[in-house]
């Protein structure tokens, strides 16, 4: 499949083909481990939350923000 191909399919198709490539590759691919700075990337997010620093939002508050 070419780029050309995938640039004629709709929307709806180029996820689907996104899914079977997402399912592909999971029941392929050995478990990679993530990088050690993605620990630290979310240790930095949840201190943040505990210390009231930063604000979370509801999926319907999202949705209305972005209107």
């Amino acid at each position: 499949m070419s780029l050309a191909d995938i640039k004629q399919m709709s929307l709806v198709e180029k996820i689907r083909l996104m899914e079977q490539l997402w399912d592909s590759l999971k029941a392929e691919t050995p478990e990679i481990d993530s990088p050690s700075w993605h620990k630290d990337v979310l240790e930095a997010r949840q201190k943040a939350v505990a210390e009231g620093k930063v604000k979370r939002y509801t999926i319907k508050e999202v949705k209305q923000q972005l209107g």
